[in-house]
């Protein structure tokens, strides 16, 4: 542009300095001043022309003193997808729910694959990865677990957030997510069908059952309600079971031949079974035939007949986990650090939530306690065989509860714990595990540390399959 008006410029004094020789000197400089000033105007013209072609349609038809903003849109306002903080528990209202059949399972990097409901044929349906978060718990039985404890096929129920940090995220990211492979694939909670039901007030009423004696198997038909009846019913299914199916009544565990005795089951064909109100274990697998309309039909892998059985089972989920919390210790985001002498430092933290209460009512005022760094997998990072070989002593020195609403993950107990070294992994926002003395000190398997090799922090994606 700088170029053009330059050589504009001389090709109209070169003109009319020519004509000056010829024609009066006071005529041609006029005409010359004339000749310029339309020049630039033509040049002024087609500048804010290309200017404004060059704009956004948005420009226009805006309403006068509203910092360029438009008068009217036809398009919603876009929201920015929701990463919880890495440091923070999460809001709830910005989980994503979804259900599916748990694939596969890295128990010592708390990951694993679902097989998603919601696509076509099941058996067609790739496993779809997914990561625990730090403070994400998983149910089993209606108590709290590890992954290790729920055995591959049951069906889950989950809520899901997108990755705090994409650029570390143990498990591949899903950039735009569909039906069977949501872009939300980090877990706050993982549940059973039996948690499920649990928690939501809810059991399976039974309203027929069929069996077919040759080869002991059958098909239940029941539908999902409120315990307590009223609005919330859900429409009957037919769910397959066979010889494998167990069937849990007070202290006794039963099968077909049983029932069957009692008079309570057929011993062949069709029998109502009056709305029977059961709590189910729900797996998927083959049905045997390659029919379309039965291939994502459920099978069912428990029936607990009354409230004793299902208690019975909650109760040894229940001890399973607590001793497991034990030997790992209870893990928890540091809140904040006071500094003092020589190396010194007051630690404030807040314990993860999901967990039995006997294990929250050891921490008390008082007692010695120890303290070591953990990664986001919950992984001891420093030191070996144990987190006791960098873990730091002291005493705690106050425990209080939260009165306000808790957020998911969390506790609301917070400890204040007095360390007499303070650590790199001690600052706000970092995760550590903690233990009374009473707690056990003893090794864990290997795969369960990284031993200092930061490599291990974040487990490469790699491991997942590309279907």
């Amino acid at each position: 542009m700088k170029k053009f008006l330059v050589r504009g410029s001389l090709f109209f004094v070169r003109g009319c300095c020519g004509r000056v020789r010829r024609q009066g000197t006071c005529y041609l400089m006029k005409k010359f001043l004339v000749l310029r000033s339309l020049f630039f105007v033509f040049v002024c013209s087609f500048v804010v022309a290309t200017h404004a072609a060059n704009q956004e349609p948005r420009t226009k038809n805006q309403e006068p003193g509203t910092n360029n903003k438009p008068l009217t849109t036809n398009h919603e306002p876009q929201t920015t997808p929701f990463h919880p903080q890495a440091s923070k528990f999460p809001s709830s209202d910005k989980a994503k729910t979804y259900k599916g059949q748990l694939a596969f399972v890295d128990h010592a990097n708390r990951r694993g694959s679902i097989r998603v409901s919601g696509g076509e044929l099941f058996h067609s349906t790739p496993p779809h990865p997914f990561a625990m978060l730090p403070y994400g718990m998983a149910r089993y039985h209606g108590a709290p677990a590890d992954l290790r404890d729920i055995p591959l096929g049951t069906m889950l129920h989950g809520r899901f957030y997108l990755p705090p940090d994409p650029d570390s995220s143990s498990v591949p990211v899903v950039s735009k997510g569909d039906v069977t492979h949501p872009a939300e694939n980090h877990a706050i909670l993982l549940e059973d069908e039996p948690s499920f039901c649990l928690r939501e007030g809810k059991v399976w009423k039974l309203k027929e059952v069929e069996l077919l004696k040759e080869n002991k198997q059958g098909m239940l038909v029941a539908s999902r309600e409120p315990k307590e009846g009223g609005e919330g019913r859900e429409g009957e299914q037919r769910m397959s079971i066979d010889a494998a199916t167990c069937i849990w009544r007070g202290r006794e565990k039963l099968g077909f031949e049983d029932l069957i005795a009692e008079g309570l089951w057929p011993a062949e064909g069709k029998k109502s079974l009056d709305g029977l109100a059961v709590y189910l274990g729900i797996t998927w697998k083959p049905a045997g035939t390659w029919e379309r309309r039965v291939g994502n039909r459920l099978h069912i892998s428990d029936i607990w007949l009354d409230e004793t059985a299902m208690q019975r089972a909650t109760q040894h989920q229940i001890k399973v986990h607590r001793e497991f919390i034990r030997t790992r210790w209870m893990p928890a985001f540091v809140d904040a650090v006071e500094y003092g002498k020589f190396g010194e430092a007051t630690v404030t933290a807040t314990l993860f939530g999901g967990m039995d209460p006997a294990l929250y009512a050891d921490f008390k005022k008082g007692v010695g306690g120890q303290m070591a760094v953990t990664d986001a997998n919950l992984k001891h990072s420093e030191g070996w065989v144990s987190h006791s070989h960098m873990a730091i002593k002291g005493p705690v020195l106050e425990v209080t509860k939260q009165d306000k609403e808790v957020p998911p993950g969390s506790s609301g107990i917070q400890i204040r714990m007095k360390v007499d070294l303070v650590v790199e992994g001690f600052r706000p926002g970092k995760i550590v595990r903690i233990r009374p003395m009473n707690w056990p000190d003893d090794a864990v398997p290997r795969e369960e540390y990284t031993g200092g090799k930061k490599e291990e922090r974040f487990p490469t994606p790699a491991i997942f399959p590309k279907y």
